[in-house]
């Protein structure tokens, strides 16, 4: 993200956009540009992330005073309203007494502040469509920080690639299986993301190397059930019996009930691999390197050979659960698979119906049925 250069007149600064960890960090090394923290007394920052209209009103008054307040003791000064939630929280917005004292602030700056007062804000995820950004907004140098749309629209290929960039900028990179890992226990959030990105800078920092593994994910980075079923799944797709009950477990641990596993990570896991296996066999395809690579060989296929393969929900092929299959699928042969997906069909009779077994144990002789030679 670039930094306007200083040498423009201009006083104040708008920094907002939909990657809320970009928005902070920009506002953080633009707020060191204007006035270095070394400067404490030449600073004054007022916390804009408010919870109710009250807060929000009392954070732009204390901006409005600020910045009517010349500099002392310094040649400059910074006054930084800093995550400003009032442009972006759509309730609080609404309220007549805020807007008020928001056209206040907008007036002031227009009349022009003090010489040598710098006014940042910083506000991620700024509503753009009110009436009172797009004022502001004519009044600043405007920041833009926008990565992809991560709330709904972004694929998981496009949060691989930010994770990607973000790290090479730190000078390190993902083992395949690490990113995989990584995505899957982040998921969307970006300011997490980078939270977690630095710690693993911080670990590397302490040892040899700049390569993030498997194990360093597993160990750094906390588990969700989102990524407790990915293990599992990735479990399943390796042949590690170990790991497979291992995860079973923490699942149990987290109070998913028995048939939810099934259902989510155990049988879309042995019907992807069959699907897989049975495609790149008639269609002479290798295994590819990563799960994104698959999709190469997915579109140079003719559409009445891919018409049967699962989908998402916006109806697209599931291109990245299959590639994750494809990697794997050399450990199975067809005939294993079509008999794991036939001790699936035993497995879900049991577990729907009275059975002597506990749920516990007839997934725990499922996998062994699945993984083990």
């Amino acid at each position: 993200m670039s930094i306007p250069s200083l040498h423009r007149p201009r006083t104040f600064y708008l920094v907002t956009g939909s990657e809320e960890a970009a928005v902070r960090s920009s506002a953080v090394n633009l707020a060191e540009r204007l006035v270095p923290r070394a400067c404490s007394f030449a600073r004054e920052v007022i916390d804009g992330a408010a919870e109710t209209v009250g807060r929000a009103i009392a954070a732009i008054t204390s901006t409005i005073q600020a910045l009517l307040t010349a500099p002392f003791l310094h040649e400059n000064k910074l006054v930084w309203l800093r995550n400003a939630s009032m442009l972006t929280d759509p309730v609080i917005g609404r309220s007549t007494v805020l807007n008020s004292v928001l056209e206040e602030l907008q007036n002031i700056l227009k009349s022009g502040i003090p010489t040598g007062v710098f006014f940042l804000l910083s506000a991620p995820a700024a509503d753009r469509r009110r009436s009172t950004y797009r004022a502001l907004a004519k009044l600043a140098e405007v920041i833009i920080c926008d990565g992809p749309s991560l709330r709904g629209h972004a694929t998981r290929t496009d949060i691989t690639e930010w994770i990607k960039k973000n790290s090479a900028k730190r000078h390190f990179h993902f083992e395949p299986a690490a990113l995989d890992l990584f995505v899957i226990r982040v998921g969307e959030d970006t300011l997490l993301a980078e939270s977690e990105l630095e710690k693993l800078f911080i670990s590397l920092s302490s040892e040899t190397g700049n390569t993030v593994t498997e194990a360093m994910v597993r160990e750094l980075i906390p588990s969700t059930r989102a990524s407790s079923i990915f293990d599992l799944s990735n479990a399943i797709l390796t042949r590690n019996a170990p790991l497979c009950l291992e995860f079973l477990r923490e699942l149990i641990l987290q109070g998913e009930q028995a048939l939810s596993i099934f259902l989510v990570a155990i049988v879309p896991t042995v019907r992807n691999l069959l699907i897989v296996k049975s495609l790149m066999e008639h269609h002479d395809i290798s295994p590819p390197i990563s799960a994104n690579a698959f999709v190469h060989s997915i579109k140079k296929l003719p559409i009445g050979a891919v018409s049967h393969l699962p989908r998402k929900k916006d109806g697209t092929i599931n291109t990245y659960a299959l590639g994750l299959s494809a990697i794997h699928s050399a450990r199975y042969s067809q005939a294993e698979l079509r008999i794991a997906l036939r001790k699936c069909l035993e497995a879900n009779h049991s577990l729907t119906n009275p059975s002597p077994l506990g749920e516990v144990a007839i997934l725990t002789r499922l996998l062994l049925h699945i993984v083990v030679r």
